[in-house]
């Protein structure tokens, strides 16, 4: 007789390997099964673990924003005046958001999401909130939604564009958001 598999971080590696498969095959393409198998769990797991694939991907998804937040936290709570508080945007914009092929797809796998259901806005929502409050430690609120605005639209920009953004071309447009007019 068998005993029962002591694995404490089955949880946890189950939303990671989902996270995983979605950016592997997008959202449309997972499902308990693969997920299961891909995160070397008994199906069982699955149900025991979540209610269902929206609780799933809702934990993944949530996981992720969280990850994305706090980079902008780190960022933000580094600098320590005007010109280092720009050099971190800048390195926000060129260097963390969608560093990776697997966070483009994510995000933009959450953003689809978000824009036909209301439980993933709530993530994108609070997940923008808390990057706006790190760029709040260095400016004022309007200032921090114009500069959100911008690393969300340069960072696309520098993904998607067959021509990036240069970093003179960053570091000009956080200064003139940032210089008082």
């Amino acid at each position: 007789m068998t005993g029962r598999r002591h694995d404490p971080d089955r949880r946890d590696r189950i939303i990671d390997v989902c996270l995983d498969l979605i950016a592997e095959v997008g959202v449309a393409g997972i499902s308990h099964r693969k997920v299961a198998a891909a995160a070397d769990v008994p199906l069982g797991s699955m149900t025991y673990h979540f209610a269902g694939m929206d609780e799933l991907l809702r934990e993944a998804f949530g996981r992720f924003a969280r990850a994305g937040s706090d980079g902008f936290e780190r960022r933000m709570s580094a600098a320590t005046d005007l010109d280092s508080a720009r050099a971190a945007v800048v390195a926000i914009i060129t260097e963390d958001v969608f560093g990776t092929q697997r966070d483009l797809v994510l995000t933009h796998e959450l953003y689809t999401l978000a824009s036909r259901e209301p439980a993933y806005r709530e993530l994108t929502n609070a997940w923008m909130a808390r990057s706006r409050a790190a760029l709040e430690r260095h400016f004022d609120p309007v200032t921090a939604r114009m500069l959100d605005a911008l690393i969300e639209g340069l960072t696309i920009h520098r993904a998607l564009d067959t021509e990036a953004p240069k970093a003179e071309t960053v570091t000009e447009a956080v200064r003139r958001i940032t210089t008082p007019g």
